[in-house]
């Protein structure tokens, strides 16, 4: 008896499927391959580690109930890390402006289960938190400081993890509730060299982020400054415990300006967004996918 390829059947239904749906991309997240699957539609590859389903089991567990639950709130686990994983992957390469907007088909795969599942970029938590920021901010000028927040936050500088924050909008304000803690490293240049809607710019922008202190940068993506330290009282700001004063201060200034802080972790590469002194948006880093052909690495 023939044994049945499951891999190769899910992946020839997930081609179909994103091929019915006019999907710009498949990302695949697990141990599946889909080069052998003839398609022109892009196919990006995330990789997650797999906590086994079995290490979940007690070998002795004797009651029914108890075991099928042990079964299956791993899988239910397992299945929803899997699906955040492939929705952030989308948002972040639609926002670095590697994909098109539209519906993703992803492919998930794990060591107990497999799974096609259908996400709509636009409808995104990450995508959202932009559409909200865009009375503020111009959505170009956003886009370019997440996505050097997201490289800052994968590469770090010199080998070495480091945090920073973008204080983004009513420049003015900002200016005036901080004070510098060195020279700065921008004062004098010209605007096309301080402007981050210019890719030849960010590896200056990435180069200062070793700096202590923040970025100021106007809406319309001038680096007014950086090496900057904010003058702000962090009373009541209610944000997740165990941050540092780096994130207290940017929420802080979101409250008291029209500004938008977006901050990088030094510890874990997390990105937040932060907006009237509140918390918008949290992303852990993620290893951005590789796409079917090319190293994006």
């Amino acid at each position: 008896m023939d044994t049945i390829n499951t891999p190769n059947i899910l992946a020839g239904h997930a081609v179909q499927i994103a091929k019915e749906l006019g999907a710009p991309a498949i990302i695949v997240s697990g141990d599946i391959d889909l080069e052998n699957i003839e398609t022109e539609i892009p196919i990006y590859y995330v990789t997650r580690r797999q906590k086994s389903i079995i290490d979940n089991l007690i070998s002795d567990t004797t009651d029914e109930g108890e075991k099928l639950k042990k079964i299956i709130e791993p899988i239910n686990r397992e299945t929803s890390g899997n699906v955040r994983y492939i929705e952030e992957a989308a948002a972040i390469e639609h926002i670095i402006g590697e994909l098109e907007e539209g519906t993703i088909v992803g492919v998930i795969q794990t060591k107990e289960s497999s799974a096609i599942v259908i996400h709509e970029i636009s409808q995104s938590p990450l995508i959202r938190t932009l559409q909200e920021c865009e009375e503020r901010i111009e959505p170009e000028v956003m886009r370019a400081a997440l996505t050097i927040a997201f490289d800052i936050a994968a590469s770090g500088r010199e080998g070495h993890k480091i945090g920073t924050a973008f204080i983004l909008g009513d420049t003015e304000e900002v200016m005036q509730r901080s004070h510098q803690m060195i020279l700065n490293p921008y004062a004098g240049h010209k605007d096309e060299h301080r402007n981050i809607l210019d890719r030849m710019n960010w590896e200056s922008v990435k180069e200062f982020a070793l700096l202590d202190g923040i970025f100021v940068i106007s809406e319309e993506g001038i680096v007014n400054a950086a090496g900057r330290y904010l003058d702000v009282d962090a009373k009541d700001i209610g944000i997740e415990k165990g941050l540092g004063g780096r994130h207290v201060s940017a929420a802080a200034i979101t409250r008291d300006t029209f500004a938008i802080a977006v901050t990088i972790s030094e510890s874990g590469g997390t990105v937040r967004v932060y907006m009237d002194g509140k918390e918008l948006l949290c992303l852990d880093y993620i290893e951005r996918p590789a796409l079917r052909g090319k190293s994006q690495y």
